[in-house]
């Protein structure tokens, strides 16, 4: 079944949560980016199953280099409820971990973990979920306009 926005369990907005192991990186950079593009269109959270202490330095550097804010990120427990009260939840390397709420549409995105690497590999995993984010967005929403990538605009 393809949900589409009249199908939320939010009833105005679909929510999705991106979820990964530590919450320091990948979820916390497609969460920024949703947030970005959607322009309230979409309410974006992230989590992760055995969450850190920060999100990572050298994403939060890409990230800020690139106009998106990351001073309020910080890493959140995954909950059974934070993703039962979402319309989808995007995998990121959580697997078997990631607890099953039976109706919410599950997704993996197979995306490398930025924690540690230098910024080159940094800006391409970035470059990944940009892409895979304005995908979604117009899944969600296709009625979107979406502004201009952010990636795009950042040739270094």
């Amino acid at each position: 079944m393809t949900e589409t926005p009249s199908d939320t369990r939010t009833g105005t907005r679909p929510q999705v949560v991106f979820a990964c192991v530590r919450n320091g990186g990948r979820s916390v950079a497609a969460r920024v980016l949703t947030e970005h593009y959607a322009q309230g269109r979409v309410v974006a959270l992230s989590a992760g199953t055995q969450p850190g202490d920060h999100i990572h330095p050298e994403v939060a550097e890409v990230l800020e280099a690139l106009g998106l804010d990351t001073s309020k990120e910080h890493p959140k427990v995954l909950t059974r409820d934070t993703i039962a009260a979402s319309d989808m939840a995007i995998t990121l390397g959580c697997g078997e971990e990631c607890p099953y709420v039976p109706g919410v549409r599950y997704v993996d995105w197979p995306v490398a973990d930025p924690g540690g690497q230098d910024e080159a590999t940094v800006r391409a995993i970035v470059a990944d979920l940009d892409a895979r984010v304005r995908g979604l967005l117009v899944e969600l929403v296709p009625d979107i306009e979406l502004p201009p990538s952010v990636v795009a605009r950042d040739r270094h």
